[in-house]
């Protein structure tokens, strides 16, 4: 009896999976990251007995916005759909007596009826679709329990400290590789994979590479305080740390980095305040105004010294002399410095600027340029006037159409002014003054040399 029965459930099973299914995965909850895709099943509908590890040829699966699709046959993943649309499944290993013209499809059908016979009436086959929340995964909170290692320097004046920083914000991560989180992470669920399966991982992980970050940070000469300021560093940096496992293991990636805040303990500040004052008054300058500072509070505590205000300043004069150094020496310091940087200052060329060649000149539209065309609107390099004529390609110096050296004839758009009076010639050719400074003519047309 037992081929019998096989062979009832198996007409049964084969008839009932032959009914094209719909796939449609209502919008993902923001605490699930995978869910298995369910056939749709409405009141009245007859598909009520098919398997739900059997997809029959024809069947539709639609994919929405925020959404990624895999279909696995026999635990090999076969297709991914990113894009949001309607697909239509065609493999040909589950036939539907609907899928093509109804005597190949019942024929096909027949086969399957076959192979779930010998196979005591069950499918021998495994077909599964699985939904991706592929959405930004928000409001992942962090904090340091214990404080992370931070380099500062003080490049100017050569000097670093390593402080210990506690922070604390919120971090965002997508599934950038639905095939490999599948492989990796979540494989063959049997309902849906949660994100607290897999948060607490990925706050270590993403704790653990904050020591590393930061050292690479520190070392672009970004502050510590500056952290909560400079989120895209941060990212980058953290970004750096976790791709190894993030990306190319499990297929997710860090979307965004949020620094709420970022603290030193009491004794770090402290540390870093007093050699920040003592480098403050490595200036000459500096250092007068601190004392100068002192010497003023000094004299207030002298008017109120319960023995007179004598005997406090008496006290502080001693003071002075035994320092050796007395404000107004440190100022003169500091303007003897500025006397001898004065003339380096001025002699030094400015920073980013390139000294502009011998040769080269500047046009109209600004441009500076060497060769005889400019580089930004494409006039020819202008002729040189001097007060004795123009300067030739040659060299020479002429007055007249020609050149008296080469014979080549005066370039044109390069008028030379001479007063048709008296013929004085201007030093700048091109801006004459108003009026001619020999016989007071004004300077018009005519006195263009053509």
């Amino acid at each position: 009896m037992g081929l019998i029965q096989a062979a009832l459930v198996g007409a049964s099973q084969t008839l009932a999976d032959t009914w094209q299914e719909f796939f449609v995965c209502e919008s993902i909850p923001t605490d699930v990251l995978v869910v298995r895709g369910k056939k749709q099943l409405g009141k009245h509908s007859s598909n009520t007995k098919g398997n739900e590890n059997v997809i029959s040829d024809g069947s539709g699966i639609v994919v929405h916005e925020g959404q990624a699709m895999i279909m696995v046959d026999q635990g090999v993943v076969t297709e991914i759909a990113t894009q949001p649309g309607v697909y239509k499944y065609e493999t040909g290993t589950s036939p539907s007596i609907f899928s093509s013209s109804f005597g190949a499809g019942l024929k096909e059908t027949f086969k399957e009826m076959w192979d779930r016979i010998k196979h005591g009436g069950t499918a021998a086959k495994d077909q599964r679709i699985y939904y991706f929340n592929m959405k930004e995964l928000l409001d992942n909170k962090f904090g340091t329990q214990n404080p992370v290692p931070f380099r500062m320097a003080y490049q100017d004046l050569g000097r670093s400290f390593t402080v210990g920083v506690r922070c604390n914000g919120i971090y965002s991560y997508k599934i950038a590789d639905p095939v490999l989180f599948y492989v990796n992470v979540c494989g063959n669920v049997t309902d849906r994979y949660m994100r607290s399966e897999l948060d607490n991982q990925l706050k270590s992980e993403f704790l653990d590479s904050l020591q590393p970050a930061f050292a690479a940070i520190s070392a672009s000469g970004i502050r510590y305080d500056e952290l909560p300021g400079r989120q895209r560093e941060v990212k980058t940096a953290i970004e750096t740390e976790v791709a190894p496992i993030w990306s190319e293991k499990r297929g997710l990636k860090l979307w965004t980095v949020n620094i709420n805040s970022a603290t030193i303990s009491e004794e770090d500040t402290k540390r870093i305040q007093e050699f920040e004052d003592r480098a403050w008054n490595r200036d000459p300058g500096n250092a007068a105004a601190t004392l100068v500072e002192a010497q003023a509070q000094a004299m207030q505590n002298a008017a109120n010294n319960p023995n007179g205000a004598a005997m406090g300043l008496f006290g502080m004069g001693m003071t002075q002399q035994m320092g050796g150094m007395n404000a107004q020496g440190l100022f003169n310091m500091a303007q003897q410095n500025q006397a001898q940087q004065a003339p380096q200052m001025a002699a030094a060329p400015t920073v980013g600027a390139a000294a502009p060649s011998a040769d080269s000149w500047k046009c109209e539209c600004g441009e500076t340029n060497t060769g005889k065309f400019c580089a930004g609107c494409g006039k020819p390099k202008p002729v040189v006037l001097t007060p004795d004529g123009w300067t030739c390609d040659c060299g020479a110096v002429n007055k007249g159409r020609f050149c008296s050296n080469c014979g080549k004839k005066k370039p044109e758009g390069a008028p030379l002014y001479k007063c048709d009076k008296c013929g004085w010639e201007p030093e700048d050719p091109k801006n004459p003054p108003k009026f001619c400074p020999e016989c007071g003519d004004p300077f018009t047309d005519d006195d263009i040399v053509k």
